[in-house]
């Protein structure tokens, strides 16, 4: 009789699909655990609730580049700054799943190609829709739209209020956070930096 191997073993248990709990279950007992009882009326269907929440604010997980974008960059000989400001964005804090939120600022100067004006909105919120830190999706918007149509220079500034500082922590209700990324001509040409600035500063005139 032949003997089994306890890799053979770890392969088999492997390949039987074991029971899997969703979030809405764990979200249940995470409930029980601060004390609560899920079965309260008020309570009853939230972890469902939640479930559903939770998986359209990180539905950018099941995007990418190329379905938001949709094929929509055209070939146009344009050499000015576009500019597409207040974007508005909500995200969950990777370091505690508190929200943070706010609005982005997004210019390039086109070289040979330009995007479709709605899908940098899009593209704002298939980076906002994950969990994130601020720093890191500024530089994922700057770093998607140089990758994609090759301009002479992008120029992206986010500001955010964060929960994670407003509600506990520091508890400072009025503290913003602003990052930027600045590449190619908006990197290294003064005039081209702060024409971006100025036009964005210019929503508060």
């Amino acid at each position: 009789m032949p003997v089994t191997k306890p890799t053979e073993i770890l392969l088999h248990e492997a390949s039987v699909e074991m029971p899997k709990e969703s979030i809405a279950d764990l979200v249940r007992k995470m409930i029980v655990l601060l004390g609560e009882d899920p079965n309260r009326e008020g309570l009853r269907k939230t972890p469902e609730r939640f479930e559903k929440a939770l998986k359209f604010l990180t539905s950018g997980y099941h995007q990418n580049l190329e379905s938001v974008l949709n094929g929509a960059t055209f070939s146009v000989h344009y050499d000015e700054m576009v500019v597409v400001k207040d974007i508005e964005f909500f995200s969950l804090c990777e370091h505690h799943l508190l929200p943070f939120f706010g609005k982005a600022h997004v210019a390039y100067l086109p070289s040979k190609k330009v995007l479709g004006l709605s899908k940098i909105a899009r593209l704002v919120n298939m980076f906002a829709r994950r969990l994130q830190i601020q720093e890191r999706m500024t530089s994922q918007i700057a770093d998607s739209i140089s990758d994609k149509i090759s301009p002479e220079g992008v120029g992206v500034i986010i500001e955010a209020r964060h929960l994670c500082m407003q509600m506990r922590g520091v508890e400072k209700q009025h503290g913003q956070a602003v990052t930027s990324a600045m590449l190619g001509s908006f990197r290294h040409n003064k005039q081209t930096r702060d024409e971006f600035l100025s036009l964005v500063r210019a929503q508060r005139c």
